[in-house]
């Protein structure tokens, strides 16, 4: 449990196929360094030094924010917004594509 009270388990209750979909984001994240879940009220955020994505979970899906020093340009990103002068919050929802709900 965080200090704040909340826990990464709480956010995939009743979310069972978007939790195999969080874990290998967190595996494939691990690769780069030491990650930290970090769960807030709405979202678990993944951190190293600084938080460098978010997860927001849904039945079916995670919202995945990404944050970056620069605009990117992919049409799996569905909303870019820029938070200062050299920060972008990038979105994108991620689901199983075979329609198992694995």
């Amino acid at each position: 449990m965080s200090s704040n009270g909340f826990t990464v388990e709480s956010h995939f209750v009743g979310k069972e196929a978007t939790r195999k979909i969080y874990e290998s984001l967190l595996k494939a994240s691990r690769k780069f360094g030491s990650v930290v879940e970090d769960p807030k009220k709405t979202s678990i955020h993944l951190n190293n030094k600084t938080a460098f994505a978010g997860v927001a979970t849904r039945k079916s899906a995670i919202i995945l924010t990404i944050k970056s020093d620069r605009k990117l340009s992919s049409p799996r990103i569905h909303k870019s917004e820029q938070t200062s002068a050299s920060r972008f919050h990038h979105e994108s929802q991620v689901k199983f594509t075979c329609g198992c709900r694995c």
